[in-house]
């Protein structure tokens, strides 16, 4: 499956305006740095290879890295998928996108591909990805909302998104996680899968798409159910 070109189908369907999904009503983190701490500690933790097992990565799949950065997981997730996997490695941020693309080039990747986004779209193509890994980013998506009701389309049949966090308010560079399980059900995602088990702190769930997209107009908010202090 080649995701190189990125071109979107339904593309109508896509384009609903942003005015049109509700607001979070909560907190945004301001966007840190590119990367969430050192390349060497995390792998002496052995998040990386921990987390690709618990999502079930293999040779073969097809993965979004959304939210890429300096691409720490960008990497390891093209080594183990191997030649016939994909690894999309997506960001807002210009210059992140520019040095991984310089960093898959000198490492020969080329089952990366590089894409970026918008605060509010994801801007993948459709039905393409067995995974979406969401990495240490999701607080900071300014309108959860639509750009979750963007990226659905882009799972393949049985596709899932893997969302590793803390359990922190959403100003202070984190989600508590009944919040973002409201918020992901808001736009036809149900978990499947969550645990604590990291090493370097935070957690990881698992969501998959539940029956049909909403609306945008009928999306409810989580803001009432969960206020945050």
């Amino acid at each position: 499956m080649l995701i190189g070109g990125c071109q979107q189908s339904g593309a109508d369907a896509q384009n609903a305006p942003v005015m049109e999904f509700p607001r979070p009503e909560r907190t945004v983190s301001a966007i840190g740095d590119t990367e969430f701490s050192t390349e060497a500690a995390r792998d002496q933790a052995g998040e990386a290879e921990y987390v690709m097992d618990w999502a079930g990565v293999q040779l073969g799949t097809t993965v979004a890295d959304i939210g890429a950065g300096e691409g720490y997981y960008t990497i390891r997730l093209a080594d183990r998928v191997g030649p016939k996997g994909r690894v999309l490695a997506q960001d807002i941020n210009r210059g992140a996108l520019d040095r991984l693309g310089e960093r898959v080039t000198r490492e020969q990747l080329d089952n990366v591909a590089i894409k970026e986004g918008a605060m509010d779209d994801p801007r993948l193509p459709e039905n393409s990805f067995d995974r979406i890994f969401m990495v240490h980013m999701y607080h900071e998506i300014k309108q959860p909302y639509a750009f979750l009701w963007r990226m659905r389309p882009a799972l393949a049949k049985g596709g899932q998104v893997i969302v590793v966090d803390r359990d922190r308010a959403t100003h202070q560079h984190g989600i508590p996680p009944k919040l973002l399980f409201c918020e992901f059900e808001s736009v036809g995602y149900r978990l499947t899968g969550f645990t604590e088990e990291l090493n370097l702190g935070g957690y990881i769930a698992r969501f998959e798409v539940n029956g049909a997209r909403p609306a945008p107009s009928a999306i409810r908010t989580c803001a009432s159910r969960y206020p945050q202090s």
